[in-house]
């Protein structure tokens, strides 16, 4: 499989877009000298400051400091006490946009992933959601701040998920801001969450 990094030019288009545009596209995660590889279908948007969901909505703190960063670098915060969850960096530096990875579909690795998650190797649960996903792939704090452009972790090019066979619907989980529907997921796939 090539593994032709995503560039920095990605990242820095309106966040929306590459929200949808991370569709289809596979992260691979180098972890105890082995790949895991997954395919991205599920993520949700979020929008700095026009967004009340968004961590970023009143400005930069030491928690989402990465949000700020140049877009291309990931953001993992720790969520209800117990679980990590990471999003993709959008836009130039000082935005505080990014994208949430909701759900993988496990390509290369899957044992690894599996042992990870305490799972059998053919659970549909082991990486559909963005917690089950950032345990399934060893992602939590010290992961915060990785560089895509790097060699730990990476977005490559895979081929275009065509706009008929995206769907959207509102975000999950969230109080604020119910009604947009940035949640962005490729249709039918069995490792969307539910």
């Amino acid at each position: 499989m090539p593994l032709k990094k995503l560039p920095r030019v990605f990242y820095l288009q309106p966040t929306l877009q590459v929200a949808r545009n991370l569709l289809g596209k596979f992260l691979v995660r180098r972890l105890k000298g082995r790949l895991l590889v997954g395919k991205i279908v599920e993520v949700e948007a979020y929008r700095g400051s026009i967004d009340p969901a968004s961590h970023a909505y009143r400005g930069k703190t030491k928690r989402n400091e990465v949000m700020f960063r140049e877009g291309g670098h990931l953001y993992v915060y720790f969520t209800y006490g117990m679980h990590f969850c990471a999003n993709v960096v959008t836009r130039e530096q000082g935005i505080g946009e990014a994208v949430l990875l909701r759900a993988v579909e496990p390509v290369k690795g899957i044992d690894l992933m599996a042992r990870n998650r305490r799972k059998g190797a053919s659970s549909k649960e082991l990486t559909n959601g963005p917690a089950k996903f950032c345990q399934a792939f060893g992602i939590a704090r010290k992961e915060n701040g990785t560089d895509l452009l790097g060699d730990a972790i990476f977005i490559v090019e895979r081929n275009k998920i065509p706009r008929s066979r995206i769907g959207s619907s509102e975000r999950v989980g969230i109080n604020s801001a119910k009604e947009k529907k940035w949640r962005f997921f490729v249709k039918g796939n069995d490792w969307v969450s539910r």
